[in-house]
């Protein structure tokens, strides 16, 4: 379907999403947000699709933040529904079975960093700014950043974020494990590119179990974590692609995967 304020491409199994409302530092409106539900929809469902990058057009931000004309307009009825809406579009990212990879070139600021939250591996460009300055305007994060930053980074350190609504560099968001890697800006999608190509070159089927074993387990006792990765190990042994990937080494060529 045409987007208004997304841009996606699709090559080699990788989809490029750009946020793409520069003059505004691409922030999130509900008209985005709808697109963005509506693309993780036909993303998840395309077996051509196998990795996502997310970035933002121009060279100043990857998302920052909310779109403050909607945000200024809300009382508590719709704004409790603008938060369990963008929660919902944000759980179906994490949850898309597919790597989502945010490549972050600017300000990742509130819905910004949230959206970053929600991939599954952060890469930054230098000179990169990220927080949830919500405090600032009056309001809280309400798309999963206090609960996703104290997951990944802590408690301590998501309190200090999340109440002073101070911003961080790249440098200090990679020290914290809010961000895996910091590059020069020219250097950011095209690594971005490098390790989703790595990943769409793997077994779909075998990403999407150890995606699902890292995700669930986290909410788990190590014992029952530890099952679940069994049981996801012995599916895995049932599908073509592991035949075809052992088959492959012995023999050894590449494998061609095929998600079965």
């Amino acid at each position: 379907m045409p987007y208004q304020n997304l841009i996606f491409e699709k090559r080699d199994h990788v989809g490029t999403v750009t946020f793409n409302r520069p003059k505004v530092l691409n922030a999130l409106n509900r008209q985005t947000m709808d697109e963005l539900d509506a693309l993780l929809t036909e993303a998840r469902a395309d077996a051509g699709v196998r990795v996502l990058i997310l970035t933002g057009a121009g060279d100043k931000a990857f998302v920052a933040g909310a779109d403050i004309n909607e945000l200024a307009r809300q009382v508590p009825t719709s704004g409790r529904e603008t938060a369990l809406y963008g929660q919902s579009v944000l759980h179906k990212l994490e949850t898309l079975g597919k790597p989502s990879i945010a490549a972050i070139n600017g300000f990742a600021l509130g819905g910004g960093c949230e959206l970053a939250l929600a991939c599954s591996i952060r890469l930054a460009s230098r000179g990169a700014k990220l927080g949830q300055p919500e405090v600032k305007l009056g309001i809280i994060p309400g798309y999963g950043g206090t609960q996703r930053l104290a997951r990944l980074c802590g408690k301590g350190l998501a309190h200090e974020l999340c109440l002073s609504g101070e911003m961080i560099s790249a440098e200090e968001a990679q020290r914290i494990g809010l961000v895996n890697h910091v590059l020069e800006p020219g250097d950011l999608l095209p690594a971005a590119w490098a390790l989703a190509t790595k990943i769409a070159q793997n077994a779909p089927l075998a990403v999407q179990f150890a995606m699902e074993a890292i995700e669930r387990g986290l909410d788990m006792p190590q014992e029952q974590g530890l099952f679940l990765e069994a049981a996801l190990f012995g599916v895995s042994c049932a599908t073509e692609d592991m035949r075809e990937g052992t088959r492959a080494f012995l023999e050894k060529r590449a494998a061609q995967f095929q998600g079965k």
